[in-house]
């Protein structure tokens, strides 16, 4: 892939996670808080909407409290406002809050990416520790092969090309895929390391998702190179500043 375009769909990735992480920022926002959760409910209950005193006495708190969710949900849209007369003829207008249709906020695309990451995430976390990371480097490894025999523009076999072509080639790779990865040296060791990792929270909530990407690059370097021992030396999700797979 050019590097404009690899540049082009890193860029539309983080501002699809940017776009993501907002929309998720708005709802915790909004109804992070338990009492606000409870007027929210308690408003799409009434039909004709409700006042601030209405609500005050239906959730226990001080009408001034209930004023400010109501407002804090209005100016989300969960809410619409309406302004009647005051009762009684005096006094400032009573505002009626009815609840919205569905909450725009939450009027967002479902990523199947996502949903699938998760399920893995879930489904490792049946097995025993070791079944596992073997079945997630397997899984890498198989997809990594793919990749290997899809590179396309260099026809060089595996004995012509030297080891570390191919790790810049898997790289290479990587990066494409959303890792941002670079292939170095240190004390006598070839390393790619990941600056960014596309599993996102979900590696970090199921580290053994890490073992996916030795899996890609053992099988990107068996087919480009020959037989290698890839490990992870270091790790995003277990804290380190980047994802280091040695070989």
């Amino acid at each position: 892939m050019p590097r404009a375009t690899r540049s082009e769909a890193r860029r539309g990735g983080s501002q699809t996670r940017r776009a993501f992480t907002a929309t998720v920022s708005a709802i915790t926002s909004a109804f992070g808080d338990p009492t606000r959760r409870a007027i929210y409910l308690h408003a799409r209950e009434e039909k004709g909407g409700v006042t601030a005193a209405q609500v005050a006495a239906k959730v226990g708190v001080h009408p001034n409290v209930a004023r400010h969710h109501l407002d804090k949900l209005a100016a989300g849209g969960y809410l619409e406002v309406a302004t009647g007369k005051a009762t009684g003829g005096a006094g400032r207008p009573s505002k009626r809050y009815r609840a919205t249709g569905a909450p725009t906020a939450m009027q967002f695309q479902v990523r199947s990416d996502d949903l699938v990451l998760t399920l893995l995430g879930r489904a490792l976390e049946m097995l025993t520790p070791r079944e596992a990371e073997a079945m997630a480097e397997k899984v890498g490894e198989e997809y990594g092969r793919a990749m290997a025999s899809g590179l396309a523009g260099d026809n060089r076999s595996a004995s012509q090309r030297s080891l570390r072509s191919a790790m810049q080639a898997v790289a290479d790779a990587l990066t494409a895929q959303g890792f941002a990865a670079h292939a170095d040296q240190r004390n006598d060791t070839l390393r790619i390391i990941n600056n960014h990792c596309p599993f996102g929270d979900v590696a970090i909530e199921h580290p053994v998702i890490c073992a996916v990407d030795r899996g890609m690059v053992k099988g990107m370097l068996t087919a480009l190179y020959g037989d290698t021992s890839p490990r992870v030396s270091s790790s995003l999700p277990k804290g380190d500043t980047f994802c280091a797979t040695t070989v």
